[in-house]
């Protein structure tokens, strides 16, 4: 782009539900979801929930024409569900995998297994460099007892890590997906005040789509009923984020999503309602000033960050907190476990030593309580384990913080000492009141 007339561009995003032979009509709906992004051409489609790489297969020959450049993002047992599809060619594509991710025996919920990550393709758009983001955070399921939000402000933090250390050097940063958050949650401000990246609902001119901007809607046949209470209208928590450069200069012209219902369908693309941002791309003479530091963040945005970043690690040490004990009791469990083996080890031995001694247990009930002792030390090393991984990650992410909070504070306060030393400086300048002598 050379100058002179901004440029369009079109961003689409999706949380399809694609969970094979789980997800009702997901063949149909696929089917829906290449057609629509076929007929509307955007520049980038962002999906997420594609768990089925026989999907994601699907959609790049349905969308070879149109979209002929994309990456699927593997991760985890079955997949990262991470997708782009793109109609400039891709030139290096990058996936980084949250370090917490649920607990591998929450069973019914399955977040662990999908690898939870972010991924990240770098595309040339009329001339300038798009570094362009897709992820997909782990779901609340319950607001009132939320166990994941240590792990989701965990993965806020990385998301916004990743985000800031490689969007250096970009002319256009995007951020589509799933964040699994409401646009006030600590999360959510945690990425969006670090980064510096504007939400395209509250900034754009026109928006046509469900009140709020909601996107799990009660409208919505797919959607669990249950897990709006007590949002009645529904709940905001798909997005698409973005920001310009120091030299260009974005613009959400309008945002629209889908309503549930589509014309002339017989269901929904998904549970999730479609995100589609039409953004103004212009280069500018001169340097903006508005797109924050080089770290991201505005500085007029300090005393909000030190609270974000402050709340944030209160919650990691509760998180720590429940992580410790749950150590403890894995750890005691197979104690207890390995002590009653052995002991049953020594009881088999009874006879060996001391010849003539018949076996005082019934040999069916000995057998049996082995085999339980040994089934509960084999179930407790590997939660132990798992939970000893979960103690270190969450320390590492607040003692991150820490050292975060420690930057920003003086920061804040180098700020505010420059301010008074300012406004020292103007109080001398400024003439006092005459003495009537003189």
């Amino acid at each position: 782009m050379s100058g002179g007339q901004p440029a369009k561009l079109r961003i689409f995003s999706l949380n399809c539900w694609g969970i094979r032979y789980l997800s009702q009509h997901c063949v149909q709906r696929y089917e829906m979801i290449g057609e629509l992004l076929s007929r509307e051409e955007h520049d980038l489609a962002l999906l997420q929930e594609v768990w089925s790489e026989k999907d994601f297969l699907f959609l790049k020959k349905t969308l070879a024409s149109t979209h002929p450049h994309s990456h699927y993002f593997k991760s985890g047992v079955i997949g990262s569900g991470l997708a782009v599809f793109s109609r400039h060619r891709i030139h290096d594509a990058f996936l980084y995998r949250f370090s917490l991710n649920g607990y591998p025996y929450m069973l019914h919920h399955g977040d662990w297994f999908g690898g939870k990550a972010v991924g990240m393709v770098i595309v040339n758009i009329c001339g300038l460099t798009a570094h362009v983001y897709v992820t997909h955070l782990h779901a609340e399921y319950c607001r009132e007892k939320d166990g994941y939000l240590p792990h989701r402000v965990v993965q806020a933090w990385e998301l916004q890590q990743f985000v800031r250390h490689t969007s250096r050097g970009a002319d256009v940063v995007i951020l589509g997906g799933d964040l699994n958050m409401h646009p006030q949650d600590l999360g959510n401000r945690l990425v969006r005040a670090y980064t510096g990246l504007r939400d395209c609902y509250t900034d754009t001119d026109k928006f046509d789509g469900c009140d709020e901007g909601v996107t799990l809607i009660a409208d919505n046949p797919f959607t669990n009923k249950k897990e709006l209470i007590p949002f009645e209208k529904g709940i905001r928590i798909d997005y698409i984020l973005f920001k310009g450069s120091k030299t260009v200069r974005v613009k959400c012209e309008s945002l629209t999503t889908t309503k549930g219902s589509f014309p002339g369908k017989p269901f929904p693309f998904s549970d999730h309602e479609a995100l589609s941002a039409e953004l103004l791309v212009e280069r500018t003479q001169e340097a903006q000033d508005n797109e924050g530091t080089q770290d991201g963040y505005s500085p007029d945005a300090l005393p909000e960050l030190v609270d974000t970043v402050t709340e944030a690690r209160m919650e990691l040490k509760v998180g720590l907190h429940l992580a410790r004990r749950m150590r403890h009791t894995a750890g005691r469990t197979g104690a207890m476990g390995l002590v009653l083996l052995l002991l049953e080890l020594a009881i088999a031995a009874v006879p060996w030593l001391a010849l003539g001694t018949e076996q005082p247990f019934p040999r069916a009930s000995f057998y049996l309580l082995g085999a339980l002792c040994l089934a509960v030390l084999l179930t407790a090393l590997p939660l132990y384990a798992f939970h000893t991984a979960q103690v270190k990650a969450l320390q590492g992410a607040e003692d991150q913080m820490s050292l975060a909070a420690g930057s920003l504070q003086e920061a804040l306060r180098g700020r505010a000492t420059t301010a008074g030393q300012q406004g020292e400086l103007n109080s001398r300048a400024t003439p006092g009141p005459l003495d009537p002598e003189e």
